[in-house]
């Protein structure tokens, strides 16, 4: 049995219970901090997880040949990272984070940009699972080996100079991630080195208005009034941005729930965006 097909690319708490053990299910804790928060996911980890989850380390699981935070690998490297957590081309994944459904839905893109449909995020994370009294233990996993082929699809990603592009035919329409502050440049930039504000034209819904306070997302309705409410029209693709390309995905993830299936990340976002250079920001410094 397949992960619950959707509109929604969320499985609840009980059906990760009931499906815990299954031979084919592969469960990923995708849990990360921003370096400000001066925590070590792996070792959260590594004192207690969901039973059977494997670790998806986001910051290793990148392109290291770029002096960027952790930017989509190359297929070559995200295929051996996944075989080695057990994870192959007819595993069912399901992912989850520690820290509010800020990072789960990063990993439920980066597996969909390589090609892998059947992954899902766990609505409400490790914070419901506790919360509900389900089991998790700190054993470490021993996964065997699968195969898993990567197939990359581009359709889901975006790079600056397709966001430069962009500005000119606004074929897309770019909705941001971050706190209205940093937005709208009211509130410092939190990343070091990079100017204040946002591209030219862009929307604003910081990710956390599509949570409840328990990590799990809004139904689909109030969902659908928030994305309007920042002004997106469903009728046309959106790019979705934030600070390093991590929330970002809420936002497409987001969008998916709701059935909008014209969604891109902009993997660089603001670290890459508002660095000095050539990319225009507003409000103008």
């Amino acid at each position: 049995m397949a992960i619950p097909p959707n509109a929604t690319a969320l499985v609840s708490t009980q059906w990760l219970a009931d499906h815990l053990g299954q031979p084919d299910l592969r469960i990923v804790d995708a849990t990360w901090y921003l370096p400000a928060q001066k925590k070590n996911a792996h070792a959260e980890y590594d004192e207690r997880h969901i039973p059977g989850a494997v670790f998806f380390d986001i910051d290793e699981i990148s392109d290291k040949t770029v002096d960027l935070p952790h930017m989509l690998p190359p297929p070559e490297k995200f295929a051996s990272r996944v075989r080695k957590l057990g994870i192959g081309d007819g595993s069912r994944v399901v992912v989850y984070d520690g820290n509010g459904g800020l990072a789960a839905p990063r990993v439920w893109w980066t597996f969909r940009v390589f090609g892998h449909r059947d992954v899902a995020v766990l609505d409400g994370g490790l914070m419901k699972w506790l919360a509900e009294g389900r089991p998790v233990d700190d054993i470490p996993p021993h996964p065997t080996e699968r195969h898993f082929t990567p197939r990359l699809d581009n359709t889901l990603v975006r790079a600056k100079q397709q966001m430069l592009d962009n500005l000119k035919s606004k074929r897309a329409q770019v909705l941001d991630a971050r706190a209205t502050g940093r937005f709208n440049a009211t509130e410092p930039e939190t990343w070091p080195g990079r100017r204040a504000g946002h591209i030219p034209g862009s929307l604003n819904l910081p990710f956390n208005q599509l949570l409840r306070p328990d990590g799990t997302f809004l139904p689909a309705d109030q969902l659908r009034a928030k994305f309007a409410a920042a002004g997106i029209d469903p009728k046309r693709p959106v790019i979705t941005t934030c600070g390093s390309g991590v929330t970002a995905s809420v936002l497409a993830l987001g969008l998916d729930l709701i059935g909008h299936k014209d969604v891109a990340v902009y993997d660089g976002s603001w670290a890459e965006w508002g660095l000095p250079g050539d990319t225009p920001v507003e409000p103008a410094a």
